[in-house]
């Protein structure tokens, strides 16, 4: 179990206590740690969920959202040699680096821990690419694609949109990230996708 005191007025703390194996969260007092002691309890009650074939399809959606799968499907629609492979791998490029870009910012200027780093217990069921959490890289990424993709003929904007929203759920239900962490990450992957939109039109 973690136990963390956090000054807040004179004479006041706030105290969180988080049992993984136990599935409990203890909160007394701050707004903020309010609202982290519940994102923590989300992410613990997750686990009650996982089974082996949801945790290979989880597996894979995180996988399909890495910066190697992003650089691959990128690099094939240049390779493509049309107009519109062109584009669409110029607009993945393009999202995905703004995206990872501002995730990796936040991530080292906030440095909030993994949760199998952070909760005592706490099993994650994927090896993290880094020690920060917050925001979801992944996440943003994906979103970032999704936007960049929103007129896309051929229903690839829906697909895309699809496709995030499992890479996001993915990364929770992995443990690799907090329920807040792939909400900022998806609001980081709207920016870049716009972003995408405007460099390549």
């Amino acid at each position: 179990m973690t136990d963390d005191r956090i000054p807040l007025d004179e004479g006041q703390a706030a105290e969180v206590a988080v049992d993984a194996a136990a599935g409990t969260v203890v909160v007394r007092i701050g707004r903020l740690q309010r609202i982290l002691s519940l994102d923590e309890a989300l992410l613990v009650s997750v686990q009650r969920f996982r089974r082996p074939w949801r945790t290979a399809l989880a597996r894979t959606l995180t996988r399909l959202g890495d910066g190697k799968s992003w650089t691959v499907i990128g690099l094939a629609c240049i390779a493509s040699a049309t107009q519109r492979g062109a584009h669409l791998g110029l607009r993945i490029g393009a999202a995905t680096g703004i995206a990872t870009l501002l995730s990796q910012a936040l991530k080292r200027s906030l440095t909030r821990a993994r949760p199998d780093a952070a909760i005592t217990g706490f099993e994650a069921l994927a090896a993290n690419p880094d020690r920060f959490s917050f925001p979801s890289g992944h996440t943003a990424a994906a979103f970032g694609v999704a936007i960049a993709f929103a007129d896309e003929p051929a229903g690839l904007g829906p697909a895309a949109l699809l496709l995030a929203v499992g890479i996001g759920l993915s990364r929770v239900y992995l443990g690799a990230h907090y329920p807040l962490d792939v909400v900022a990450g998806a609001v980081l992957g709207v920016f870049g996708g716009l972003a995408s939109r405007l460099l390549v039109s």
